[in-house]
């Protein structure tokens, strides 16, 4: 299979407009002095990031809320448990993930 010039091209100019604006702003926001209100307002971000995200994956499907065929209701009851426990976005995720992915796994 070959890929064409123009293709090529596309995708890397691509990759450059989507990466600019998410890395450009990070650059120059890490070499300014901001003030704490600020810095407290964004330590907010990713957990609010975080709900909206799950929110939209659990509250918005198909099947009923709670039943045995929502694989998403059934992998967020203990993802919700290791995120009130433990307060790290990154167990939370893991633990979602991986529930998600036994649950899809496994035949039920």
């Amino acid at each position: 299979m070959s890929v064409s010039r123009e293709f090529l091209w596309m995708l890397i100019g691509t990759a450059v407009v989507t990466f600019i604006p998410r890395t450009l702003p990070l650059i120059l926001i890490s070499r300014l002095k901001l003030p704490g209100y600020v810095m407290k307002f964004l330590k907010h971000v990713p957990l609010a990031v975080m709900t909206a995200l799950v929110a939209q994956a659990v509250l918005t499907e198909g099947e009923a809320w709670i039943s045995p065929d929502n694989l998403e209701w059934a992998a967020f009851i203990p993802t919700l448990a290791v995120a009130l426990l433990t307060r790290s976005l990154l167990l939370t995720v893991v633990t979602g993930v991986v529930c998600t992915a036994l649950l899809a796994w496994l035949p039920l």
